[in-house]
C-alpha cells in the first residue's frame, strides 16, 4: 500500500497587518461588530510586489526546508487558488520556475476555499498511482484584490496568505502508518449565487468582486461540513472521539464552533487562526496546519482532520495520520 505522507509544512504572510480598527477608519464597521460576528481581529493584506505566486513560493520554500527536501526532488506542484497571478499560465508554473525545479508537473486547482483539499486529493491520487513521487501542495491567495472595499459585509472577512505541505509517496503495510487515509469531496453548482465573484474573462472581461449571501452560506456550511466530516470518519473506520485535531477552513469562528458542536468534537481540538489571519480561502487550512505543527500541538502519530467549504459550493474533508 502506498500512502502520501506529509513530510513538512510552511506558510507565508504579507508584511502588512490590517486590524479591525484600521478597517473602521475606512468602512462603516467596528472592532466589536467584526469580532462578535466572525471572531476576526486582524488580517494580512498584500502590498506592492506581493502576489499569489510570491506568497506561494515563500510558503513552498518554508515547507521544503521543514521537510529537509531539495526543490529538485519535487516532481509535482498542485497550487489551489481563486486569485491567480494571470488568467494563464498556471501560477504553479511560476512557483516551479522560482524554485528551479522545471520539467515536472505543475498546475492550478480552482475550488475556492475548498481548493487545498481538492489539491491535496489530486496530488494524493497521482502519488498513489506512481505519476509522481514527491509533491508540493499549496494554497495561496491575494483575496484582497477581488474585494469590494465599500461592502462591509465582505471586505472585513478576508485576508491574504499562503500555506504549503510536502507530500511523499511511501510504501507501508501498517494500518496506523502515517499518510492520507481518506478524502471525501463534494460540489453543488445550484448554490452558485450564494457566494461568487461577479466577473471573469469569459463573461465581463473583468476580475470582478466577491459577492456573498452570508446567512445562507452559514447555514449550508454547518450542515455540509458536519455531514462530510462524519462521512470521512465513518469511511475510515474511526469515531469522532479518536480524532486528535480538526484543522478547518478559517471562515468564521461561529461556523467552527457550530460544526464542532454538531459532531460532538471538543472545541479545544479545533485549530483556530481566523482571529489573526481572517479568511484566506484556499490558504486557510495549510496556514492553520502549519501554525499548529510549529507550536507543537500537532505531533507525529496524531490523527488530523482537514475540512473546508467554499464557493461553488464545494466542500470536503481529509483524514491524515501524522
Amino acid at each position: 500500500m502506498i500512502r502520501s505522507v506529509i513530510r513538512g509544512s510552511g506558510s507565508a504572510l504579507p508584511a502588512n497587518v490590517v486590524t479591525n480598527a484600521d478597517l473602521a477608519e475606512k468602512v462603516d464597521t467596528s472592532d466589536e461588530w467584526i469580532v462578535e460576528r466572525t471572531g476576526i481581529r486582524q488580517r494580512y493584506i498584500a502590498g506592492e510586489g506581493e502576489t499569489t505566486a510570491t506568497l506561494a513560493t515563500d510558503a513552498a520554500r518554508a515547507a521544503l526546508a521543514d521537510a529537509g527536501i531539495d526543490a529538485s526532488d519535487i516532481d509535482l506542484i498542485v497550487l489551489a487558488t481563486a486569485t491567480p497571478d494571470n488568467t494563464f499560465p498556471a501560477t504553479a508554473t511560476k512557483v516551479q520556475n522560482a524554485l528551479g525545479c522545471n520539467g515536472g508537473i505543475a498546475f492550478d486547482v480552482a475550488a475556492v476555499c475548498s481548493g487545498f483539499l481538492y489539491a491535496l486529493a489530486t496530488a494524493d491520487s497521482m502519488l498513489r498511482t506512481g505519476l509522481a513521487n514527491r509533491a508540493l501542495v499549496i494554497g495561496a491567495e491575494t483575496f484582497s484584490r477581488i474585494l469590494d472595499w465599500e461592502d462591509r459585509t465582505t471586505c472585513v472577512l478576508f485576508g491574504d496568505g499562503a500555506g504549503a505541505v510536502v507530500l511523499e509517496a511511501v510504501e507501508s503495510s501498517a494500518k496506523d502508518a502515517p499518510g492520507i487515509i481518506v478524502t471525501r469531496l463534494h460540489a453543488d453548482g445550484s448554490c452558485h449565487d450564494l457566494l461568487y465573484v461577479d466577473g471573469g474573462p469569459s463573461t465581463t472581461q473583468t476580475v470582478g468582486h466577491v459577492r456573498m449571501k452570508g446567512r445562507e452560506v452559514f447555514r449550508h456550511a454547518v450542515v455540509n461540513l458536519a455531514e462530510v466530516l462524519r462521512e470521512a470518519i465513518e469511511d475510515a473506520g474511526f469515531s469522532s472521539d479518536q480524532i486528535d485535531w480538526v484543522v478547518p477552513h478559517q471562515a468564521n469562528k461561529r461556523i467552527l464552533d457550530a460544526t464542532a458542536k454538531k459532531l460532538g468534537i471538543a472545541e479545544d481540538k479545533v485549530i483556530v487562526t481566523v482571529d489573526r489571519h481572517a479568511n484566506t480561502s484556499a490558504a486557510s487550512v495549510p496556514l492553520a496546519f502549519d501554525v499548529a505543527r510549529k507550536d507543537g500541538r500537532i505531533k507525529p502519530g496524531d490523527l488530523v482532520m482537514f475540512e473546508a467549504m467554499g464557493g461553488g459550493f464545494t466542500w470536503g474533508a481529509s483524514l491524515v495520520r501524522m
